[in-house]
């Protein structure tokens, strides 16, 4: 049987309470901040992480378009020397010989047709020819073969196109090899 505590026993209890009390809310305080803290810390890795995968998914969705945009170029970078040697095929029977001749003439409009065809397949592609005649000198564009002397136009500027360069989209395929005026 539990025997009846006395007053002092009573009293003596009450202030060891008293006393553990300020230490116990010292004590749930220092865990509640560290549990705030614990928390911040959380909270800023689930967003840095957040971040993180949509910059991950951006990147991707950019690369894709990329990929989608210039996976032809080295193909394309072929072709265009077809369309330029078709161009040169052209070029190399005068007007005269097509008048005179009924072959060369039908030879000269089937080889026209077939270049304006790749032309048109070239630009529904993102393809276009560079011809800068004309224009400054840009190396991002243009490959100086030939400084030419020419009192007429400004230094610097393209006087002569020896073969046209291409890009796709906005990438270089092939830049256009030109004389530019000294």
């Amino acid at each position: 049987m539990a025997h009846p505590q006395t007053e002092d026993e009573e009293s003596v209890q009450d202030a060891a309470s008293e006393e553990s009390a300020p230490a116990e809310e010292a004590i749930a305080q220092k865990v509640e901040d560290a549990l705030v803290e614990e928390v911040a810390a959380l909270k800023d890795q689930l967003l840095r992480a957040v971040a993180e995968s949509e910059n991950i998914r951006r990147r991707a969705q950019r690369d894709l378009e990329d990929a989608r945009k210039y996976a032809v170029s080295g193909f394309a970078r072929e072709l265009v020397g077809v369309t330029e040697n078709l161009q040169r095929a052209l070029e190399s029977v005068p007007p005269e010989a097509r008048e005179k001749d009924e072959f060369l003439k039908t030879l000269t409009e089937g080889v026209q047709i077939t270049q304006q065809e790749l032309l048109s397949i070239f630009e529904k592609a993102g393809i276009r020819r560079i011809d800068p005649l004309g224009q400054k000198f840009d190396h991002n564009f243009h490959q100086a073969v030939v400084q030419i002397v020419d009192p007429d136009n400004e230094p610097g500027t393209v006087v002569q196109v020896i073969q046209a360069g291409y890009v796709i989209h906005d990438r270089l395929l092939r830049p256009a090899m030109v004389g530019v005026a000294k």
